[in-house]
């Protein structure tokens, strides 16, 4: 009999959605997949042509488990340079992907019954993760007549002796929200006094469409109560090649490396060599192509007048839609073959996301049926 804690949990509904519409193309259906949390550029030349050298030298042996050194030195560099900060790469630990960072820090931090607090709308697998560490979760509600940022008042009235972590992701998967300076700074206050971490999901941080993009980095002193999460999935297209990482104090860092070495061993070789390249690469091409994405999407859904806060980061834009969330999103794949995301899946009913991460005349084809589609409801 499977175990409770795992049947309890629901299947990643991204990822099942994405998964039916990939089944109607295969069956020759016209369908326009908006549902994907990836790029729809190719991983950077360099980064192949990187790969393809470290195999035929035969470098494809067991690393240690925290990752190969020259990344976590150059991921400790580039990190370290961008927010002023020290980092040594005994605080980098290299995970599969950013995934496995965030579930083998709760894992790391998490006693059972301990409390985390996220923030609603909230990406699909940070509460499986939790549970899954023997952790509770706490939510604290963010709506869209504020643009969906969390209220630290909130937050601070949920704080109890069992909290040990607040977890935040900014640019935010599904809004597309950048968090305040100002609510990070309370939050970083809150940490301290109150003794919990602060678990920061930046993994969208290289696609930010806005001057007042603020990163916990940017105000914390060190990592005593802070663990850093990115990889290389979003910045560089590498969803596919499973290379993340988490940056925090030795002792976290320390643990997250116990655990990984009895799970998976080590990071994929080749894709750590991938990784190391991918750090020397520009990627600011693309930013730019989302930003122009983006802007579509927003003026064509301003004209459709549907509701939504303005992305300011990711590729996403998550809009209000009439009706049942879920239906919704069944009905327009099933009557104009385009493929969204419910936001039930998020824990916010009544809202849709769409995901920009495709090609600009897909995108606008996409907009011309979802406006079809609303017009005939």
């Amino acid at each position: 009999m499977i175990a409770r804690r795992i049947s309890e949990i629901p299947i990643s509904k991204t990822m099942e959605l994405d998964a039916k519409a990939k089944a109607l193309i295969k069956k020759g259906e016209d369908v326009i997949n908006l549902t994907a949390g990836e790029p729809d550029f190719p991983t950077p030349k360099p980064v192949l042509e990187a790969a393809k050298s470290f195999l035929e030298k035969g470098q494809i042996k067991y690393t240690d488990p925290r990752g190969i050194y020259e990344l976590r030195e150059a991921i400790a560099k580039k990190v370290g340079e961008r927010y002023g900060k020290e980092i040594s790469p005994d605080q980098v630990v290299v995970t599969n992907g950013a995934k496995q960072a965030l579930f083998n820090t709760f894992m790391a931090l998490l006693d059972p019954g301990d409390e985390v607090i996220v923030f609603s709308p909230v990406w699909v697998s940070y509460i499986p993760q939790i549970l899954l560490a023997g952790g509770t979760v706490k939510v604290v509600e963010t709506f869209m007549k504020n643009d969906f940022h969390p209220s630290l008042e909130e937050v601070e009235g949920l704080l109890v002796g069992k909290t040990k972590a607040v977890l935040i992701n900014s640019p935010n998967n599904p809004t597309g929200v950048v968090y305040s300076r100002s609510f990070l700074e309370g939050l970083l206050r809150l940490s301290e006094e109150m003794h919990f971490y602060i678990v920061s999901d930046e993994v969208y941080d290289s696609l930010v469409y806005t001057d007042n993009y603020t990163s916990i980095l940017d105000i914390a002193k060190d990592f005593e109560r802070v663990v850093y999460i990115n990889g290389f999935s979003k910045s560089h297209s590498m969803t596919g090649w499973r290379v993340g990482y988490l940056i925090s104090n030795r002792e976290l860092a320390s643990a997250v490396s116990k655990i990984q070495s009895h799970t998976t061993s080590c990071i994929n070789t080749v894709a750590q060599y991938a990784a190391l390249k991918a750090i020397e690469v520009d990627n600011s091409h693309m930013v730019q192509v989302f930003k122009e994405r983006r802007d579509l999407v927003v003026e064509r859904l301003k004209k459709m007048g549907v509701k939504f806060v303005e992305p300011q980061g990711a590729f996403y834009l998550f809009f209000k839609v009439p009706g049942d969330d879920v239906k919704f999103c069944e009905r327009l794949l099933e009557e104009k073959k385009v493929a969204l995301v419910p936001g039930s899946s998020f824990l916010k009913p009544g809202f849709v996301r769409l995901s920009f991460a495709i090609s600009t005349e897909r995108l606008a084809e996409a907009l011309d049926r979802i406006e079809d589609f609303l017009n005939s409801h």
